[in-house]
């Protein structure tokens, strides 16, 4: 039977592994406009050889936020972050990521603040970092109304996202929806941490917001210079949180089929 060059470039686009099909039907349904560049990987007839699902996650990652940095581009490539993070079809475990990394190209210009200061962060391209930011922002509020719906793994990097964008709505709720977690999860454990600092973030007492940073880096995590703002070092430490959270959780998420254990162990 004949192939023609339209039904070959078809069959070229469907290849690859399973997620990069799945994120390219999620992207084509919710983005049937103009998309950003980085929908190319998706879209493209050229399938690297080499990508299976872990492989293309990461290239796909790396392709909007590059090792932690922002550039002109970033922006408009956490477009599809969002729209994967907002659709059920998407699997628990990389609705997790995508918000995780929501999170940290929003962060990004004070986590390297702290890291570097007083000297001025290597790499740093504020107006990329700052149109990031806006876009993480404008697309918070619709992540944040899928939280009675979402697993509990994903709810602990919304609560993240909901404290870098504090609203006089969502801080005051942030507490009674933690709360299953703070009751699971004593202090000393990693999202018992996570989530009790996550709690002082949104009570906004920067004296005690500086406390609990000097306390927590003081004895588990990597510390900060005291010179540094405290949001700067605040954000830098709950940054380091998540991801650990997350190393925790996507462990969990391997335990069984669909990542079910996973996601039912972080909390009911």
């Amino acid at each position: 039977m004949h192939v023609g060059p339209e039904q070959s470039r078809h069959d070229a686009i469907a290849a690859g592994p399973p997620i990069r099909k799945l994120f390219r039907d999620v992207i084509a349904d919710r983005l049937p406009g103009p998309r950003p560049p980085q929908a190319a990987m998706l879209l493209s007839a050229e399938i690297d050889p080499c990508w299976d699902d872990r492989i293309f996650l990461a290239d796909f990652c790396n392709d909007i936020v590059h090792q932690d940095t922002c550039h002109p581009a970033t922006a408009d490539g956490l477009v599809l972050l969002a729209a994967l993070a907002l659709d059920d079809r998407i699997p628990a475990q990389y609705r997790f990521q995508a918000v995780n990394l929501l999170f940290r190209a929003a962060t990004v210009a004070e986590r390297r603040l702290a890291e570097t200061w007083p000297a001025t962060a290597p790499h740093a391209d504020p107006e990329s970092e700052a149109r990031a930011r806006s876009t993480v922002q404008d697309r918070t509020p619709d992540l944040l109304t899928r939280w009675s719906a979402e697993c509990p793994a994903v709810r602990l990097a919304l609560a993240g996202l909901a404290v870098v964008f504090p609203t006089d709505r969502t801080l005051p709720a942030l507490t009674p929806r933690l709360q299953v977690f703070t009751h699971q999860h004593p202090q000393g454990t990693d999202i018992g941490d996570y989530v009790r600092f996550v709690l002082v973030l949104a009570a906004q007492d920067e004296d005690q917001i500086f406390t609990v940073t000097e306390k927590l880096t003081g004895a588990y995590w990597t510390g900060t210079a005291r010179g540094v703002p405290t949001r700067a070092r605040a954000l830098h430490l709950l940054g380091q949180m998540l991801t650990k959270v997350g190393a925790g959780l996507t462990a969990g998420f391997r335990m069984g089929s669909g990542g079910r254990e996973g996601i039912h162990a972080v909390a009911g």
